[in-house]
């Protein structure tokens, strides 16, 4: 599971990237280069026809089994986690939002990490680093919402590659080829694209 990506270009870069029309200054404010779990990040959707720059939080709240006691009001609320990684498409929950060319976005990247399985004679989980040598910005394929945490987003996953797989063998993120960028913004079908990127395309930083 992804639960760390780079996006290290401006967002002057971004827009000349992704055809958006915006006044950003070279030196404008932009979220960390290294992303994290419920941190804000870059997305590109579309609205009105035309592509934007947002900025939302990474990880959809979803509930789970339990309640909590609030200690301001004394009275339960319903548990929650953030996913990040999205893998069954299949669920009611996803679907909705799937389903609604408007609820699509893709997330820009510059490269993710995968931790190994075996451990470092310290004790430490490897971290490895993929990159697209030939796209200095690529991007994964996205959903938000609105919810309780604010605009949250989450990115799809798919079986992992022959470069991936062997550091990460349950998933990868869905990287979208460049032709793919305005089908998935579309609505095309999720099943459609969300297959692992070729592995000839990428490279692993040990």
């Amino acid at each position: 599971m992804c639960n760390r990506y780079r996006m290290s270009s401006s967002q002057a870069d971004l827009a000349r990237r992704y055809g958006i029309e915006v006044p950003y200054p070279e030196d404008e404010t932009y979220p960390p280069d290294e992303l994290f779990p419920d941190k804000p990040a870059w997305v590109v959707r579309e609205e009105e026809g035309r592509r934007i720059l947002d900025v939302m939080s990474w990880g959809v709240p979803t509930q789970v089994p339990g309640k909590r006691i609030d200690k301001v009001t004394g009275k339960p609320v319903l548990l929650t986690k953030s996913v990040t990684n999205v893998r069954n498409l299949s669920s009611p929950f996803w679907r909705s939002m799937l389903d609604k060319p408007s609820q699509r976005c893709l997330v820009p990247v510059t490269k993710f990490s995968e931790y190994g399985q075996v451990r470092a004679p310290d004790g430490r989980l490897p971290l490895h680093w993929f990159d697209v040598p030939s796209r200095p910005i690529f991007s994964f394929a996205g959903i938000w919402r609105l919810s309780t945490a604010g605009i949250t987003f989450a990115f799809l996953t798919c079986d992992p590659n022959s470069i991936v797989g062997p550091i990460h063998p349950k998933a990868m993120p869905v990287i979208l080829a460049d032709e793919d960028e305005q089908r998935w913004l579309e609505g095309a079908l999720a099943a459609e694209l969300a297959q692992p990127y070729p592995a000839q395309l990428m490279t692993i930083d040990r």
